[in-house]
């Protein structure tokens, strides 16, 4: 079994302890489930080739061979820029018996089923009038998602039971919580847990507020100490240090001040940006606001988890974030490739940086180079209250060799639990749907959702169904 243990200790109380470098490179074997990665990847192959801590080959799998291959290559070119510091082989494979075999860490980001899926996950409940900025989370596209998801997911635990049972498994893959609570669910002893960027973007606003107040310069965010608890992208910090200082008491300060709470117009909200992925910290805001803690997730995730802000297609407006569309995600999606090749052709440069994302650390404290204090998605097991043993919870905790100690990070507040709670239930009952091919309690998941209350309980059905016909998903 994964040594996966309770640490007794604040939730806001550092535990980094020095960093140790190997006398030399740690060789590892990385299995990539979705090696074909448009986004993860990329990033991915620079962070490994800016770290001089690790060393080895990557084995990059995926449905669509050529996607992989092109990856392979993109790999091979970041080994060869200037400012390299680690050699790394990347190969693109066709089983995932040989991307897993002896595999020491598996990442796993994959699209869960085709890309044109997203278009009846987003569009059809348009047609009910229930609105989604992002989609792939909570809602019912979120939770047709992840019926698709962990089905998929299936058949990774069972893969990486039989190949690499004791490799650690990184899921980035959203639904978060539905996918890594599938691979527990499907294989108990798997070493697997989530790994979400989400809480990092409220510490560095939490530094550019502490910065501003006494007008020195922004802290690293690694330095703002946090309690984290909930479940993915509807996560809350109840308390948050730097220096000592609350600085959640500095939030209360902040949107005491007039205009702090105010509303913003379409106009206002594209001449802030153009980017679908902007957000003005209104929900965040208006959530500290309400209910006293500070909500740790976008804005764009936020507003899908509750029934507030979402209430028409223009309401998002209003409270300052914006709706992603399809046709961007697609376009997107369709553009990255032709990228990629003007990139291997030297017709478009590669930038070498390195990513805000936590899994080099993560990996760094499972070889025992160091410990690290992280948030992390993992079964509970106690270290959240106030939510029933089992559903995947988003809390800190602690990386050392070859173990995960997640924090016990305490409990919601009761009105605060009360929105998160049936997230939990709801997770539960789209994986032992999908994995029980049980119609209905997928269907209680899908009707329980915040966002689908609008709905009469036969116009959720009939919702549910046209999304399942859509997406082939059938539970025969």
């Amino acid at each position: 079994m994964p040594k996966v243990l309770l640490k007794e200790q604040k939730g806001d109380a550092p535990a980094d302890a020095p960093f140790v470098m190997p006398a030399a490179p740690v060789a590892l074997k990385i299995g990539y489930i979705g090696g074909g990665s448009r986004g993860w990847a990329h990033g991915l192959m620079k962070d490994l080739a800016l770290c001089p801590w690790f060393t080895g080959e990557v084995r990059l799998y995926d449905i669509d061979y050529e996607a992989a291959r092109l990856n392979e290559r993109i790999g091979a070119r970041i080994q060869s820029l200037p400012g390299t510091q680690s050699r790394w082989r990347y190969r693109a494979v066709r089983t995932l018996k040989e991307a897993l075999a002896g595999a020491d860490f598996v990442f796993l980001s994959i699209q869960p089923g085709p890309i044109e899926f997203m278009k009846h996950d987003l569009e059809l409940p348009m047609k009910y009038g229930v609105y989604q900025p992002v989609g792939d989370t909570t809602g019912p596209g979120g939770l047709v998602r992840g019926l698709r998801s962990a089905r998929i997911y299936k058949g990774f635990a069972e893969a990486v039971a039989t190949h690499c049972p004791r490799a650690w498994v990184i899921n980035f893959t959203n639904p978060m919580a539905i996918c890594t609570r599938t691979l527990h669910e499907v294989f108990p002893a798997i070493k697997a847990f989530g790994c979400c960027h989400e809480v990092f973007g409220t510490q560095h606003m939490l530094g550019r507020l502490y910065a501003g107040e006494h007008g020195v310069p922004r802290p690293p965010r690694t330095d703002i100490t946090v309690n984290v608890l909930g479940v993915n992208h509807f996560t809350w910090i109840d308390r948050a240090h730097y220096k000592g200082e609350d600085l959640l008491a500095l939030v209360r300060t902040r949107l005491a001040r007039p205009g702090a709470l105010r509303f913003y117009t379409k106009a206002g909200l594209l001449k802030e940006s153009s980017s679908v992925f902007h957000s003005m910290g209104r929900v965040t805001n208006e959530l500290f606001h309400r209910f006293g803690i500070l909500a740790a997730a976008g804005d764009r995730h936020l507003a899908e988890f509750v029934p507030w802000f979402l209430t028409s297609r223009t309401s998002c407006y209003r409270w300052g974030f914006r709706l992603t569309p399809y046709s961007y995600r697609i376009g997107r999606w369709r553009s990255a490739p032709r990228l990629f090749r003007r990139q291997l052709a030297g017709a478009e440069p590669i930038v070498l940086q390195r990513s805000d994302e936590e899994y080099m650390n993560q990996m760094a404290a499972l070889a025992g180079l160091c410990t690290l204090r992280t948030n992390v998605n993992l079964p509970n097991r106690g270290q959240m209250g106030g939510i029933p043993l089992g559903p995947v919870v988003e809390t800190n905790a602690v990386f050392s060799r070859d173990t995960v100690e997640p924090v016990v990070s305490g409990s919601l507040p009761e009105a605060v639990n009360a929105l998160v709670h049936p997230h939990t239930v709801n997770q539960t009952l789209i994986v032992q749907g999908a994995l029980e091919g049980d119609k209905d309690k997928a269907f209680a998941a899908f009707v329980i959702d915040p966002l689908n209350h609008r709905l009469p309980v036969d116009g959720a059905w009939k919702l549910f169904n046209e999304m399942l016909r859509a997406t082939r998903f059938s539970f025969d």
